[in-house]
């Protein structure tokens, strides 16, 4: 239904932004969620090496880390709300297309352009959500936005655990084009950041903006963010992109390995809920650290994991800890920003991110076909998530309800 002039003026209510932003990060985790399980799948299906495997999901996180960088810079030029709209369209359309490809070229080059919208949606729709909602409960909101993402993922495992075997990859892949539909809806009901709308006759050129995140008083935030964001990526892709794979691996077949990653994806929930629930009471640095340490030690127990019991319970934590993690991170980096490079702070950073996200699944690729044990390589995971930690401790600063600039 189209909103009046009078009904635009008004401010949206927080739990109808939730809703809106939020089932855009939906059809986001759906549409990551559903690769995970194709690569599997497609493996099959075209006789893939592990190296290949790994390039389908690095190739998803090039376009992300594009994405990320391009749309963060247009929507501190353009507004948050066209630039969200936009991002939804173009990674809906290229998935639903990537179900008609027969060859792997094809499909990496769709997924490049999936990843870009998936990479911009996501710095922007957080960045957005962030602006519109009150200091007390910032923090809450925008790790209850993230928690979407498990509700996608749930999706995602629900569809490839019925519907992949059944009916093939292709139809999985084309139900994620939905959120094209979507995105017209968002056009017509949901208004712009009123803090952008605030200084939007002040904005600057998009290349000063990418200069001033490294000015004197936010050089050392966008230090702990690039490292923060390029470690957690570079984990986060590196083992949840494999992990269906990681399970035929231990022995598991493809359906069975599917049915305990839909178990596992279960503890996402309590993750952001937990993370939503404290991060007002005791602050963001102090969540991102605990749930990135419970991360860590998680990856390695899961490596290790040598009994079906072991892996799902190890399994369920790593999902619990780094989702929680997730939603944290993405409450605290728009706060470290003003308003007028904000959109371009959260944006290059998770930008630097998808690199990471390019290696970690080239990485277990690489590993995988060298015969390196899981183990080894979750090790590898679970280093770079403290180095993460060591930043956020040393060189974050709590942002905890603080007035955005």
């Amino acid at each position: 239904m189209t909103r009046t002039k009078e009904e635009k003026k008004k401010p949206i209510s927080r739990n109808r932004l939730l809703a809106i932003a939020g089932f855009g990060w939906l059809f986001d985790a759906l549409d990551v969620g559903i690769l995970s399980f194709v690569i599997a799948a497609l493996a099959i299906d075209w006789s893939l090496t592990p190296q290949q495997m790994g390039w389908i999901g690095s190739m998803n996180s090039i376009g992300m880390a594009v994405g990320a960088l391009v749309f963060g810079l247009m929507a501190d030029k353009y507004g948050r709300k066209n630039i969200f709209m936009w991002t939804l369209i173009i990674f809906s359309v290229a998935s639903g297309l990537s179900a008609l490809t027969t060859t792997l070229a094809a499909f990496m080059v769709l997924r490049f352009f999936v990843g870009m919208g998936l990479g911009g949606e996501l710095p922007v729709a957080s960045t957005l959500v962030s602006e519109s909602v009150e200091p007390k409960e910032r923090g809450r909101i925008v790790v209850l936005l993230e928690s979407f993402w498990a509700g996608g993922w749930l999706l995602a495992a629900i569809i490839s655990y019925f519907v992949i075997p059944a009916y093939g990859w292709r139809v999985a892949l084309l139900l994620t084009a939905i959120p094209a539909v979507y995105a017209i809806y968002l056009r017509i009901s949901l208004p712009d950041s009123p803090k952008f709308e605030a200084v939007k006759e002040k904005k600057q050129s998009m290349l000063k903006n990418m200069a001033s995140v490294w000015k004197k008083e936010h050089a050392r935030s966008t230090l702990m963010l690039w490292i923060v964001w390029f470690m957690v990526v570079f984990s986060y892709y590196g083992m949840f992109l494999w992990l269906p794979s990681v399970m035929v691996i231990k022995g598991f077949s493809m359906i069975k390995s599917f049915e305990y990653v839909l178990i596992m994806t279960l503890a996402q929930l309590p993750g952001y809920f937990t993370a939503a629930w404290i991060i007002e009471k005791v602050g963001r640095k102090f969540v991102l650290s605990v749930y990135l340490l419970g991360t860590a030690v998680s990856a390695y127990l899961f490596g290790f994991a040598d009994t079906t019991a072991m892996l799902l319970i190890s399994g369920m934590l790593l999902s619990f800890f780094n989702l929680g993690a997730w939603g944290a991170l993405y409450a605290y980096t728009p706060e470290n920003y003003p308003t007028l490079i904000r959109g371009s702070g959260a944006g290059m950073a998770a930008a630097v991110g998808r690199i990471g996200g390019i290696l970690g699944p080239l990485l277990v690729g690489t590993l995988v076909a060298r015969n390196v044990e899981i183990g080894t390589i979750f090790t590898i995971f679970t280093a770079a998530i403290i180095l993460a930690v060591l930043a956020v401790i040393f060189l974050g600063k709590e942002t905890k309800q603080t007035e955005l600039q």
